[in-house]
């Protein structure tokens, strides 16, 4: 893709590290694994069995690459998103006719996006903006490579399913997986809104996903009591179904991630960033993994503190003790290591 000269309205972050926006239960997985000598590598060779290759043709054949003569507004929205979280390589960007309002970030060597022309025919431009940012905000975390995993894992749960418990086994990972993911998926929230930088174009966003177009039936104060609503349920019954019902979705549901980012564009944090207080990428080999899973834990324990799910507050007690216990366990692997530095990760 050429590089015009990019959209300089909004803050840019040189050397930001993915570490400054994603969730801190994304954040401690992906230093953990960053932290493993040699898995990237062998995560890639893993992920060829996926074909990347034929993914891309796929979408080189039957779609439309954004460019200086296609879709030139998605190709500059890319090209911005990337110069503002300076990411060097400005991934390639497919257009492809489908109604369902929808975007994703595929590949790990090269990566590209592929946005619907549901979600194009959704959202303005600053909406669109937002989720253009959220993508990229996955390819600087380095999201589809870990993604590949969970991939992998499905398929070898299906290949298995016929040995006693091995698809249990399976199952119970991916679920985990699938948690992870979620986090993710809160994490490039932020990386939308630090690309955008329109609170309100993010939250629109999540407002269109669950009621369509006509933003002039709908409110943002009424669309947030929704979502407390939905924290607080009814009884512990009310609880259970939640949480069984996110059991096999990939994305929270829009009225969380819509609380999610309106809380996180509030708190503090998001200025800070824009005021130029946020992690580098050169400081990443340094990221502790004890530091990041206690970081993730006590993320827990605060949600958790603020929900008034009454099912969370009926298990409070053990999820406190598991996720304590989870900080001092890196701890000690990182201790028998010996290296000085514990579980220390690379960069993106």
């Amino acid at each position: 893709m050429t590089t015009n000269t990019p959209d300089r309205s909004r803050t840019r972050f040189p050397g930001i590290s993915s570490r400054a926006y994603e969730h801190p239960a994304d954040r401690s997985a992906l230093v953990a694994l960053r932290s493993l000598s040699g898995f990237d590598v062998v995560l890639r060779k893993l992920s060829g069995l996926l074909n990347e290759r034929g993914f891309r043709l796929n979408y080189l054949s039957g779609s439309v690459r954004a460019g200086e003569d296609q879709f030139r507004h998605v190709h500059d929205m890319v090209r911005d998103a990337c110069y503002i979280l300076d990411l060097e390589q400005v991934p390639e960007v497919y257009v492809t006719q489908d109604p369902q309002p929808n975007a994703m970030a595929l590949g790990s060597d090269k990566p590209f996006i592929v946005i619907n022309t549901g979600l194009i025919d959704l959202l303005d431009e600053e909406e669109l903006r937002a989720v253009v940012g959220h993508e990229v905000g996955h390819i600087l975390s380095g999201h589809a490579l870990y993604r590949s995993m969970m991939l992998i894992l499905v398929q070898l749960g299906a290949r298995v399913a016929w040995l006693p418990l091995g698809n249990i086994a399976i199952s119970g990972i991916v679920i985990g997986l699938q948690e992870w993911f979620r986090k993710a998926e809160l994490s490039c929230d932020r990386a939308g809104l630090l690309v955008g930088q329109d609170p309100d174009a993010s939250k629109r966003v999540l407002m269109k996903l669950a009621g369509g177009v006509k933003l002039a039936e709908m409110s943002t104060e009424a669309f947030l009591e929704q979502a407390r609503e939905y924290d607080a349920a009814g009884d512990v019954r009310d609880g259970i179904l939640k949480f069984l019902s996110l059991i096999n979705r990939s994305h929270p549901e829009a009225v969380v991630r819509f609380a999610e980012i309106d809380r996180w564009a509030r708190e503090g944090e998001y200025q800070a960033i824009l005021a130029g207080n946020y992690p580098r990428r050169d400081d990443d080999a340094g990221a502790n993994v004890g530091d990041e899973v206690r970081n993730a834990a006590r993320s827990y324990k605060e949600s958790w503190e603020r929900t008034a799910d009454p099912f969370i507050g009926a298990v409070r007690g053990a999820a406190d003790t598991a996720a304590s216990a989870a900080g001092g366990l890196f701890d000690r692997f990182g201790n028998r290591r010996g290296d000085g530095n514990n579980g220390s990760g690379g960069g993106n």
